[in-house]
């Protein structure tokens, strides 16, 4: 089977710079460790993607269609088609004292947020500090080295993984979903309630479950504390 465009597919991949052969991104905890990439606390596992949507750079996306599920092929993206090209307008000289005055020690290399945007130091002088508005993979050609381990097909598949996509960090499996005729119940685990933005997570779900189910026509949301169990014969703990 071969994947079509809009096709719900789990996507394993490891990218890296064509320039440098650097690995920077992967789904594999073993490549991660083998590359000093690993962070403790994320989840490896193949990244859901829904084909064409632009989850992921414009020439991974559009090399995805025609691809045959197990088989491991090498895409080249270009940078037009990844970051962008480099532009130099975007690397500016600002002076030290502002970042003083916002109490941020500006140093080579560091990322920061800057007038609402994100920039890379790149040096800091006398009084300067130059910063570099480009995407850091900006003017990079990248290399993916894919593989498409399953097209998803199920319908309540395919809404957990729109869920799991928006809130990775806690288990799917304590979610529980109920498609209705033209509603869907999305039960909250206990573990959730305390994620930051949380109010922004649930309306990013509902509307890529709305986007893609348009039979759809509401999403009620769960909060459920449930009641601590207790060993039998003894007293809930006070």
């Amino acid at each position: 089977m071969s994947v079509k465009n809009a096709d719900f597919i789990l996507l394993d991949y490891s990218c890296s710079v064509k320039e440098s052969g650097d690995v920077i991104e992967t789904t594999s905890e073993t490549i991660s460790k083998a590359k000093n990439l690993y962070k403790e606390g994320t989840t490896y596992e193949p990244l859901f993607v829904v084909v064409g949507e632009g989850w992921v750079p414009k020439g991974l996306d559009e090399s995805l269609v025609g691809l045959e599920i197990g088989t491991a092929k090498s895409i080249e993206v270009a940078p037009e088609k990844a970051y962008g090209e480099r532009d130099p307008s975007k690397v500016r000289l600002l002076p030290l004292r502002r970042f003083r005055n916002e109490g941020v020690a500006p140093v080579p290399g560091a990322s920061i947020q800057i007038d609402g945007k994100t920039a890379t130091v790149r040096a800091v002088g006398a009084g300067r500090v130059q910063v570099d508005y480009n995407h850091a993979l900006a003017g990079k050609t990248l290399i993916y080295e894919a593989t498409v381990t399953k097209i998803v097909e199920d319908k309540l598949e395919k809404l957990k993984s729109i869920v799991h996509k928006i809130i990775p960090s806690v288990d799917i499996g304590k979610f529980i979903l109920e498609i209705g005729d033209k509603s869907l119940k999305v039960e909250i685990p206990e573990e959730a309630f305390y994620l930051e933005g949380l109010q922004i997570l649930k309306r990013a779900i509902a509307t890529d479950v709305l986007k893609f189910n348009p039979e759809l026509e509401s999403i009620n949301f769960l909060e459920v504390v449930k009641k601590p169990k207790t060993t039998e014969g003894q007293p809930e703990a006070k």
